[in-house]
C-alpha cells in the first residue's frame, strides 16, 4: 500500500511540474540557439589544447612536478602564466625557450631548470595549451 501511495505522489508531482503542455515547442530551440551563439567556445575545443595537454602530462617532461593548473607548487600555476601573457607569437616563442633552456626572475627566486627532453616545437605546443587556460 505504501508503494502505491508513494508512486502516486511521485506521479502527481511529475505531472504538476510538467506544465500544461500549451507552450510553443519552437521557442526552446530558438533560445538554445541563442545561448549556443552567445557561449564562447571552450578552450578544449581548440586542437592546441589536446596536443599541449598530452605533452605537459608526459612523465618524462617533468612539467607536473613543479606546475599545476590552478595551484602554485614550485613554479607558477599554469593559469597564472596564462593570465600574465597574451597568446602572441612573440610570447609563445619566448615562453617556449624558457621551457627548453630554463629561466628565472619572473616568478620569484626559484629558477626553472632547462628541459633538454623537450624540443622547441613541443615546447611551443605546451605553451599554446597553457595560454588557453586564461581566465575569461
Amino acid at each position: 500500500m505504501k508503494k502505491i501511495l508513494f508512486t502516486s505522489a511521485v506521479m502527481l508531482a511529475l505531472i504538476a511540474c510538467g506544465g500544461a503542455g500549451t507552450e510553443n515547442k519552437e521557442q526552446p530551440k530558438e533560445e538554445a540557439k541563442q545561448e549556443a551563439e552567445a557561449t564562447p567556445p571552450s578552450p578544449s575545443d581548440n586542437p592546441d589544447y589536446e596536443k599541449g595537454l598530452a605533452l605537459v602530462a608526459k612523465p618524462e617532461n617533468l612539467c607536473l612536478t613543479c606546475h599545476k593548473i590552478d595551484e602554485k607548487v614550485i613554479g607558477p600555476a599554469y593559469r597564472d602564466v596564462a593570465n600574465k601573457y597574451e597568446a602572441t607569437e612573440a610570447n609563445i616563442k619566448m615562453l617556449a625557450e624558457k621551457v627548453v633552456k630554463g629561466g628565472s626572475g619572473v616568478w620569484g627566486d626559484v629558477a626553472m631548470p632547462p628541459n633538454a627532453a623537450v624540443n622547441i616545437a613541443d615546447a611551443e605546443q605546451m605553451v599554446k595549451y597553457i595560454l588557453l587556460l586564461k581566465n575569461k
